[in-house]
């Protein structure tokens, strides 16, 4: 039995699709990564479906202490490929906010809720953000670094 693994595009080869999709979306790269603005993550993310990345198979917050930092992992099935995505949250830690991209791919509502519950950074466009593992009114985020 063997075992396939998929190609994860470089992050030069990732930002030049990512261009053609939406010139100037990208902001930096990375060895597998390209980062994009804030304000074009959705025309980008729902380019890149249409470019068969049909799956979102992960949304991740970090925490770099000067900022948040979203990153999501696109699979294409029918091109064997991966790619990584990331987004700035802004700037500093007060109200870290990024689009939502629920509209692109139905399967991000769960994985955007953790991430608010645990990270604190709210995903615009989708109505309330409501926690999935911790109770209404918990105190902080846990996730943070600076959670007490």
């Amino acid at each position: 039995m063997s075992s396939v693994t998929a190609f994860t595009a470089s992050g030069q080869e990732l930002a030049a699709e990512i261009e053609t999709i939406a010139p100037r979306a990208v902001t930096a790269t990375g060895d597998f990564d390209a980062w994009v603005a804030p304000d074009r993550l959705i025309d980008v993310m729902t380019g890149l479906r249409d470019a068969g990345f049909e799956m979102l198979i992960g949304v991740t917050g970090v925490d770099y202490i000067a900022y948040f930092e979203v990153v999501y992992h696109l699979l294409s099935l029918s091109q064997n490929r991966r790619a990584i995505v990331k987004v700035r949250c802004g700037e500093g830690r007060i109200d870290p906010v990024v689009p939502s991209v629920m509209e692109v791919w139905r399967g991000a509502e769960l994985q955007e809720r953790e991430v608010y519950d645990l990270m604190g950074i709210r995903f615009e466009g989708r109505g309330q953000m409501k926690r999935i593992f911790l109770w209404e009114g918990f105190e902080g985020h846990p996730h943070r670094k600076d959670f007490l």
